[in-house]
């Protein structure tokens, strides 16, 4: 199951790939924009843990700036699936397209709140991302990306304005 992170403003695009094992059911998965920051650190643990495998794929902001954000994006989730240590059966992507993969794949709507796959794969790119973010708030204070994770929110719109875009915008 792959699950993106985008729709932000800067740093690299993220996508995840998750294998659950039935066996091992996780409670509390739902969509990472519906969950608490600290209800996802929690279950980025616990998919780590209980998870069959689990991958993480990037693409970054010079890839983004050369390929396009949706060319960016299908890399990005290529690299989650070419990274699980387990081949897939097929793969569950959330939205509406679906990568060049070498297994069966079907998109759904609105997956990382129908799919519990989708919606673990959804907390690990989420947070990994916003991880990324952090370190990014190290590099560029100025910007304030440790509170508004590359979105372009009032705050990070006004950092833009005021000192200009960053190497990773």
């Amino acid at each position: 199951v792959v699950y993106v992170g985008q729709d932000a403003r800067s740093g690299a695009v993220v996508a995840a790939a998750v294998i659950l094992d039935e066996q091992n059911p996780i409670a509390g998965l739902n969509d990472s924009k519906k969950l608490t920051a600290l209800r996802r650190e929690k279950l980025f643990l616990e998919i780590h843990a209980k998870a069959l495998c689990v991958s993480v794929g990037q693409a970054s902001e010079q890839e983004i700036d050369k390929l396009n954000i949706l060319q960016a994006t299908m890399l990005a989730m290529q690299r989650a699936v070419a990274g699980l240590r387990l081949k897939p059966s097929t793969v569950l992507v959330d939205g509406n397209r679906i990568p060049q993969l070498d297994v069966l794949a079907q998109a759904i709507v609105g997956g990382d709140a129908k799919v519990a796959a989708i919606s673990a794969a959804s907390i690990i790119a989420k947070v990994t991302r916003d991880r990324l973010c952090d370190e990014l708030h190290v590099r560029y204070p100025e910007y304030g990306f440790d509170r508004h994770k590359g979105y372009g929110t009032a705050l990070h719109l006004a950092a833009l304005k005021q000192h200009g875009p960053a190497p990773v915008h």
